[in-house]
């Protein structure tokens, strides 16, 4: 088993790490390995397997059978070809497991991956899952005990081994300036950015998962009318802008000229009741027992024939008084 391993490692430092096989992890923590797996396995079943041996290993969580007790859980990503599993609450038993295709009629598909449970990992990340945008710089810093050359692999592809290279046409440099700590950067990342890559130092990996999506769009105030061409998209975005503004703006002039005609009708009411030329008024005493009404009579104007002047109008009030017990 061990010639394998050496002969596996020798083989992927010169083209790629096509799968994980020794993982230094923290006791308590929990670990996320990814399973490669060939096209023809796509609709198989995969498992975890857990032991040393591939014969007496015991399943420990299957994609059509979840584990109950919750340390373990897989996902299949068919698209990628890769299935993940994940092993929480890590203790010293967690050593030696298999990422297995089953295989109907035939023996399984495996691959054999050992953890290392120590109380400070040799090999490892601020966290494994790191999320960007497109076009972004993506720094992933890899923590090592050790003073070994780190490299920076795809899972399954190529690896980077000095401090500047390249990755699907991207440049990847890695700065190892401060001790025990190698930091990646990943720069202008794309969607196809996206996937599983390993800080990898002798034998031991730690896998990290990239996803690169687009940038959210930050609403900004657009111009209402543009210069020029344009496009259809703009202007038929304006025009949506346009009509939010005038919809509101209707309603509010219509509540404003209904308001304006009723308070013109009370105030021309108001004026023709103040200049009405006979007053009448009426009264209840307090207590209800008297009432009485008054009207004002304007007569017109007399000549005094002897000064040869108008006199002065009269005015005559009568006035009624009646009790409301009579």
């Amino acid at each position: 088993m061990a010639g394998h391993l050496r002969l596996l490692l020798i083989l992927c430092q010169l083209t790629g790490i096509y799968s994980i096989s020794k993982v230094s992890v923290k006791a308590g923590d929990s670990i996320t390995i990814p399973c490669p797996y060939q096209s023809r396995y796509t609709n198989r079943v995969k498992y975890l397997c857990k032991g040393y041996f591939w014969e007496s290993c015991s399943f420990a969580v299957k994609t059509n059978k979840p584990d109950r007790s919750g340390k373990f859980s897989i996902s299949d990503d068919k698209n990628e070809g890769i299935f993940t599993v994940t092993i929480k609450s890590l203790t010293a038993t967690d050593t030696d497991y298999w990422c297995n295709v089953e295989i109907n009629h035939g023996a399984d598909h495996g691959e054999y991956f050992q953890l290392v449970v120590t109380g400070k990992p040799s090999l490892y990340v601020d966290r494994q899952e790191i999320k960007g945008y497109i076009g972004d710089d993506l720094a992933i810093r890899c923590y090592h005990g050790s003073s070994g050359k780190m490299q920076w692999c795809t899972l399954g592809r190529n690896c980077v081994t000095g401090p500047r290279g390249k990755i699907d046409g991207k440049e990847v440099t890695i700065n190892s300036t401060i001790p025990h700590v190698s930091t990646v950067t990943m720069s202008k990342v794309t969607r196809q950015s996206s996937g599983w890559y390993l800080c990898v130092q002798g034998d031991l990996q730690m896998p990290v998962h990239v996803t690169v999506t687009e940038r959210p769009v930050i609403m900004t105030s657009t111009p209402l009318f543009t210069s020029g061409s344009g496009d259809g998209e703009t202007a038929q975005h304006s025009s949506v802008l346009l009509m939010s503004l005038i919809i509101p703006l209707s309603l509010l002039i219509v509540v404003v000229m209904v308001t304006l005609f009723i308070f013109l009708m009370l105030k021309k009411q108001r004026t023709r009741n103040s200049q009405s030329p006979n007053m009448a008024t009426s009264s209840c005493g307090s207590d209800g027992d008297v009432l009485y009404s008054s009207v004002l009579i304007k007569t017109k104007p007399q000549k005094d024939e002897a000064k040869g002047v108008k006199a002065q109008d009269e005015h005559l009030t009568y006035s009624t008084l009646k009790n409301s017990h009579s």
